[in-house]
C-alpha cells in the first residue's frame, strides 16, 4: 500500500501526517514552556517586590491572651518596620477588651504602605479563674457543749463574678467537722471546713443583784441575795447553788457570804458578798427623797440607776406623770411616798380641808396602782414653807399637828441638791450634794425626779458615797423624822 502524502505549506516537498502531527506538537510544547517560564519568573519578580515593599507588624507577648475578669487590659505592644525603618505610628489598632464581660475578643493590628498593607490579629480570652470564697461566721473552730448537736452559726459564699452564691453552697456533714463546697458558673469550686470541738471550758456565771457589797439593819431578817446563774451549757445551774453565809444579823460587823456553784464539767465559779450590818438610822446614812414625779425621761432612767447600784430610794409621789412608773417604783422595792396631787400651792393650800382632799387623792393612786396604802407624806414646799401664809394664815402650824393626829408621817430634808433651786448642770448637783454630806448625821437629800440634771448626777453621788463609806437607806414607817422649823 502507498503512504498517503500530506502537501503542508511550511514545508518544501511532501512529509507524512504522522511526522507533521510530531512537529506541531514540539512546537506547542516549546511555547508552552516558554509561557511558563516567564510567569515563574513574573511570580518570583512579584514576590520579592512584595517582600521589600510589605509593611512587617510583629505584636509583643503571645497572640493568644488570658485575662482574668475584672482585671484591666493592658496591651503587651507592637513593632512595625518598613524598608528597614521603624513606622510603628502608623499601625492601626481596631478591638477592645471589656474585662467585665467574660468572652473572647479579638485585637487586630494593620498598616498599609503604598498598594501594599499587613495586618495581624491577637485574641484576648477573659475568664473567671477564681474560686469563690466561703466565709465561715464564729470561725474554722467551734467548741460545742458535750452531747449537744452543733447548730450551724452561719455561713456566706461570694464570688468574684457571680456575686452571692450562699443558697448554692453543700454542707457535707459529720460528727467532727462540716465541709462547705460551692460552684461557680464559670466551674470554680471553692471549699471551707469547720472543725467541730466538744467540750466546756467555760465558767458559770454568778450575778448578785446586790452588788459585792451590801448593808443591812441590825435586827432585819437578813436573807442572802438574789443572784442570777448561768452556765453555756448547763440549763439547770441554779439548782446546783450552794451559799455559805455567816452573817449574824443581830450583831454588828462586816460579815461575808459565798456563792459556789459547779458545772457538769466540772467549772466552778466562786463569788464573795461582803455584808455590813448596821444600826437603822445611824449617822453616815443616807436617804436618797425624789419629789414631784414621776415623769418619762427621768423617773426610768434613775430607777434604771438604783437598780444597777443595788440602792433603795424614796418617792414622793404627784398626781401626774405616767401610772407605769409609780408601778415599778414599788415593785422594784422603793417606798412610796405621798406628795401632792396637784401642786398647786392655791388649790391645797386654801384650808385643812383642801390639804387633806389633795393628800386624799393622790394617796388613792398610788394605793390602785401599787396596792399600798402609805402614810408618808411631804408637803409641797416642805412644812417650813411660807407660801401657805398668802392663802390660809397659820395654816402649817395646823398641819403639821394634825397629819400626825391621822396617822401620817411627815419628812423634810436637811440637804436640798439644788436641782429646783437654779443649779442647772449634774457637775453642779453632785458637788452641791457631796460637799455636804456627814458621817455626824442622817442625811436626808432632797431631789425632784423630773430634773434631767438631777439623772444625769445620781450614779456619780451614789458611787461618791459607796467609796466613802456612807450607808443607803429607803424611808420606812420605822425612819426617824426629819422636821424643818414651821414658818405659818
Amino acid at each position: 500500500m502507498k503512504k498517503k502524502v500530506t502537501k503542508n505549506k511550511d514545508f518544501y516537498g511532501k512529509v507524512s501526517r504522522e511526522e507533521y502531527r510530531s512537529i506541531k506538537e514540539g512546537k506547542n510544547k516549546r511555547r508552552i514552556v516558554i509561557i511558563a517560564f516567564s510567569i515563574v519568573v513574573l511570580l518570583f519578580f512579584l514576590v520579592t517586590l512584595s517582600i521589600i515593599y510589605t509593611p512587617n507588624i510583629i505584636i509583643k507577648g503571645s497572640n493568644k491572651m488570658k485575662l482574668t475578669y475584672n482585671k484591666k487590659y493592658h496591651d503587651p505592644g507592637y513593632t512595625a518596620t518598613y524598608l528597614g525603618k521603624d513606622v510603628s505610628d502608623d499601625v492601626k489598632v481596631k478591638g477592645k477588651v471589656n474585662s467585665k464581660k467574660l468572652g473572647t475578643y479579638t485585637i487586630k493590628y494593620s498598616i498599609r504602605k503604598g498598594v501594599f498593607s499587613k495586618s495581624i490579629t491577637r485574641t484576648v480570652t477573659v475568664l473567671d479563674n477564681k474560686k469563690p470564697k466561703i466565709i465561715l461566721e464564729e470561725g474554722k473552730e467551734v467548741t460545742v457543749c458535750p452531747y449537744e448537736e452543733y447548730k450551724e452559726s452561719g455561713y456566706k459564699a461570694i464570688d468574684n463574678y457571680d456575686g452571692n452564691l450562699t443558697k448554692k453552697v453543700k454542707v457535707t456533714k459529720t460528727p467532727t467537722k462540716y465541709i462547705y463546697e460551692v460552684m461557680d458558673s464559670s466551674g470554680n469550686i471553692g471549699t471551707a471546713t469547720r472543725k467541730i470541738i466538744y467540750g466546756d471550758h467555760e465558767k458559770p456565771v454568778i450575778t448578785l443583784t446586790d452588788g459585792k457589797k451590801r448593808y443591812s439593819f441590825i435586827h432585819d431578817n437578813f436573807k442572802p441575795s438574789p443572784v442570777d446563774v448561768k452556765d453555756n451549757c448547763d440549763k439547770d445551774i441554779k439548782n446546783k447553788l450552794h451559799v455559805s453565809s455567816g452573817v449574824n444579823k443581830d450583831k454588828l460587823g462586816v460579815y461575808k457570804v459565798i456563792y459556789i456553784v459547779t458545772d457538769a464539767s466540772g467549772n466552778e465559779t466562786q463569788v464573795t458578798q461582803e455584808v455590813e450590818i448596821i444600826e437603822r438610822g445611824r449617822n453616815g446614812t443616807i436617804y436618797l427623797t425624789f419629789d414631784d414625779g414621776p415623769k418619762e425621761g427621768t423617773t426610768n432612767v434613775i430607777l434604771d440607776i438604783l437598780k444597777e447600784e443595788n440602792v433603795k430610794a424614796t418617792f414622793f409621789v404627784t398626781g401626774h406623770g405616767p401610772d407605769n412608773l409609780i408601778k415599778r417604783e414599788a415593785d422594784e422595792g422603793h417606798s412610796m411616798a405621798l406628795h401632792t396631787n396637784s401642786h398647786n400651792y392655791a388649790l391645797l393650800y386654801a384650808s385643812v380641808e383642801a390639804y387633806f382632799n389633795d393628800l386624799n387623792a393622790v394617796s388613792n393612786r398610788v394605793e390602785r396602782l401599787t396596792g399600798i396604802k402609805t402614810k408618808l407624806i411631804r408637803f409641797p414646799g416642805g412644812s417650813s414653807n411660807t407660801v401657805s401664809a398668802r392663802y390660809a394664815p397659820g395654816l402649817m402650824t395646823t398641819l403639821t399637828s394634825e397629819v400626825k393626829n391621822r396617822g401620817y408621817r411627815y419628812y423634810d430634808w436637811n440637804i436640798a441638791s439644788g436641782d429646783s433651786d437654779g443649779i442647772n448642770s449634774p457637775d453642779g448637783i453632785y458637788e452641791n450634794v457631796t460637799r455636804q454630806l456627814s458621817k455626824d448625821r442622817v442625811n436626808m437629800i432632797l431631789f425632784h425626779d423630773i430634773k434631767p440634771q438631777t439623772r444625769d448626777s445620781l450614779k456619780r453621788i451614789i458611787q461618791f458615797g459607796k467609796q466613802n463609806g456612807y450607808a443607803f437607806d429607803k424611808i420606812t414607817d420605822k425612819t426617824e423624822e426629819i422636821h424643818q422649823h414651821v414658818n405659818n
